[in-house]
């Protein structure tokens, strides 16, 4: 167990094991949010950006078929150049 304590202007120093737990470093962003139990949950915003963008992306490389890092540069270069790069 941690504890914090809030300044008089709200803040609080988010103690080293957390701030490890999550990833955090300075200048990220914290998520706090609710669950239906009245419990606050506190994760790294940064985090759940990207899990949320790679659970919608899930499954889109494989429709494109992209499956490794020669297809992904031919996909940039067809993009970037307009045409299949040869």
């Amino acid at each position: 167990m941690n504890l914090a304590k809030i300044s008089a202007n709200g803040q609080i120093t988010v103690p080293v094991e957390i701030r490890r737990l999550l990833g955090l470093k300075a200048g990220d962003k914290i998520l706090f949010f609710q669950k239906p139990n009245g419990e606050v949950v506190i994760n790294n915003a940064s985090a759940q950006v990207i899990y949320k963008a790679q659970k919608a992306f899930e499954g889109v490389a494989e429709q494109m078929g992209v499956y490794n890092e020669d297809d992904v540069q031919a996909l940039v270069d067809e993009v970037r150049y307009g045409k299949e790069n040869e």
